[in-house]
């Protein structure tokens, strides 16, 4: 099945790339996930759009991905969660919630799926936490999951 992915997936494509796929792989993961579109006439239209997007939000080059390290690693970034009495969380510290919480800590948009927790967060304390800003460039959060 021929589709346009809408965001990047690890060993098929980046956004606004047109990919060939099985039938089952589309139908039960990439399409219900909103990760890509059939591939129409009036889909390939969109393609420019998305690579737009694409283009806004990527690191520009090598140079811009060692500003935004430098920016990333300049302060600790606190993350309050619900803890009980131990310090153990309710639930865990999810990507979601670290790019969440350096956003809120004034620092660049950092895309989620380019987050990698060496674990997971259960429990209340300071992290170190990987972003790949670049194939080159990768900055590590100090990260303070403090009871909320």
């Amino acid at each position: 099945m021929k589709l346009i992915l809408t965001h990047e997936i690890t060993g098929l494509g980046a956004a606004g790339d047109v990919v060939e796929v099985k039938d089952g792989y589309a139908r039960n993961f990439l399409l219900p996930r909103g990760d890509a579109i059939a591939w129409s006439a009036g889909g390939a239209k969109q393609i420019d759009g998305i690579r737009r997007a694409r283009k806004a939000r990527e690191v520009r080059d090598l140079d811009h991905a060692q500003e935004i390290k430098t920016a990333l690693e300049a302060s600790p970034v606190k993350l309050p969660a619900k803890a009980g009495d131990a310090g153990r969380l309710f639930g865990s510290v999810t990507q979601k919630d670290v790019a969440f919480a350096v956003r809120q800590a004034g620092g660049p948009d950092v895309d989620r799926r380019r987050i990698a927790l060496a674990d997971h967060i259960k429990t209340v304390g300071t992290y170190k936490v990987k972003v790949t800003l670049h194939p080159k460039v990768i900055a590590t959060i100090n990260l303070e999951v403090v009871k909320a």
